[in-house]
């Protein structure tokens, strides 16, 4: 199958690298610089140092070409570029086939990622939306790119054309797996940052790993009550769109909104946090979103709320919104 794989960063490179080993790939990069210089050095130092790309993977700065004639597009750039990049498609290969990558929940309309989607498509062009979905799971972009045994959800209104792409891409080192609930795996992927930012807090502050494995939990009631509020089903997230990158992040050390939970115990401002990871932390910006949409549904997220108030209050500590955390007062499990 031809592929393109808009967006060269760490999880773009690595899906075009895991692809790229069968089937032929575009890997489109926004910057001429660095996609001149993935081409010649065939790895990408900026954001996936080590792992190399394969010959079937070729890379450009110029979108159009990229598109080419792919028969699938896989959006890989952050939540914020998702509208532009839909765009761009919409405009380009109107009848192409697509998923994306990318995970969160937009704070200015707490918009999912399939909302985004359909909405920029209906702006740009008359043309019928065509078959689309998401693909998110528990997966570090290097593992993936190193080869080490990944097993990700390919989630699509469309079952039978889900099941078909992943016929087409599984393999048995990058396993797909095919479902239906799209709105219940984007929120898995969203809703997981948040809670990994507070098990890098708790981590951060020497709770021990009782207080992780509370938060885990706790963290997954939250995720879903949120998803079967948005009309999702609360089955999913029992699966490796909720639980299973919900583990991942809280507990691996490639996981970024974790060592930002770690760096915000430390004392650092968010500011200075965010500058030392150097990528994107998609955590923050679901952060605001998912405790307006809470707020808006009549949904306790109290964990949420905890760790927005940690990153947008100013002058409170880590210790601080902890305590309060710990002082709710005890209620029924279920």
């Amino acid at each position: 199958m031809r592929l393109a794989v808009l967006g060269a960063g760490a999880w773009g490179t690595a899906l075009a690298i895991a692809w790229g080993q069968h089937h032929p790939v575009t890997l489109w990069c926004r910057s001429r610089a660095l996609a001149q210089r993935i081409h010649t050095q065939r790895t990408n130092e900026r954001y996936l140092a080590g792992p190399v790309l394969p010959p079937n993977v070729r890379v450009t700065d110029d979108c159009a070409t990229a598109i080419g004639d792919a028969e699938l597009v896989v959006i890989a750039t952050p939540l914020a570029g998702l509208a532009q990049t839909v765009a761009t498609l919409a405009q380009t290969a109107p009848h192409t086939p697509f998923l994306w990558a990318c995970k969160g929940i937009l704070p200015d309309t707490q918009e999912l990622p399939h909302e985004i989607a359909a909405r920029v498509w209906s702006e740009t062009t008359a043309a019928a939306l065509p078959d689309h979905g998401v693909i998110t799971g528990p997966s570090f972009a290097l593992e993936v790119a190193q080869g080490l045994p990944t097993a990700v959800v390919l989630a699509s209104h469309n079952a039978q054309w889900a099941k078909a792409i992943i016929d087409t891409l599984h393999q048995p080192r990058f396993r797909l797996y095919a479902h239906h609930d799209v709105t219940g795996a984007e929120v898995g992927g969203a809703i997981k940052n948040v809670i990994a930012i507070a098990a890098g807090v708790a981590e951060g502050l020497g709770f021990g790993l009782n207080t992780r494995a509370a938060l885990i939990t706790r963290g997954l009631a939250e995720m879903g009550r949120l998803a079967e509020a948005l009309g999702a089903e609360r089955e999913t997230l029992m699966g490796l769109a909720g639980m299973g990158d919900l583990i991942l992040t809280c507990t691996g050390g490639l996981s970024r909104n974790r060592r930002l939970g770690l760096l915000l115990a430390s004392g650092e401002p968010l500011s200075a946090a965010l500058a030392a990871l150097g990528h994107v932390a998609e955590g923050v910006p679901t952060t605001q979103a998912c405790v307006q949409l809470a707020n808006t549904l009549g949904i306790e997220m109290p964990i949420a709320q905890a760790v927005h108030e940690l990153l947008f209050t100013p002058g409170t500590s880590a210790e601080a919104v902890v305590e309060k955390l710990l002082a709710r007062d005890p209620r029924f499990e279920f």
